[in-house]
């Protein structure tokens, strides 16, 4: 089999589905969709957030972003709580039990990363972030 563009996507989307599957697994065993994934993560990364940013952030829209708050909510995921600074805003943050929860995935994550590329070395990292940011802007750009 040789190394031309047919087999380089062949193994894109091989690697696309493994991946997929290996989040997937890790999300479910704490009861987490990828959307309520994608909620808790924002709120992980970034802090407190209106419901309109966290809509904007993982693009969708506001009615979804309410029903994904709310099985959050009912989870003990996530609360909201009042605006410091715009008394008609509501701020979604998480819960004791939500930071553990992200601080959890974000541990499996970066012990992950660790044992996908060991054994590679720092120039074969960076050659493969180069070409991931590549094929990551030609898709964007196909999607325009």
């Amino acid at each position: 089999m040789g190394s031309g563009p047919e087999q380089a996507l062949e193994k894109l989307f091989a690697l696309a589905a493994v991946t997929h599957q290996y989040m997937e697994q890790g999300m479910a065993a704490r009861g987490l969709t990828r959307a309520r994934a994608s909620v808790l993560w924002n709120l992980h990364l970034r802090g407190p957030m209106t419901q309109r940013a966290l809509a904007e952030a993982i693009e969708v829209t506001p009615r979804n972003v309410t029903g994904l708050v709310d099985a959050l909510e009912a989870d003990g995921f996530v609360a909201r709580g009042p605006h410091p600074g715009d008394r008609r805003a509501t701020l979604v943050a998480l819960t004791d039990s939500g930071a553990e929860t992200m601080g959890g995935l974000r541990g499996e994550y970066d012990q992950g990363a660790v044992r996908l590329f060991d054994g590679l070395t720092a120039s074969e990292l960076a050659g493969f972030v180069t070409t991931a940011d590549h094929l990551i802007e030609r898709l964007a750009q196909e999607n325009c």
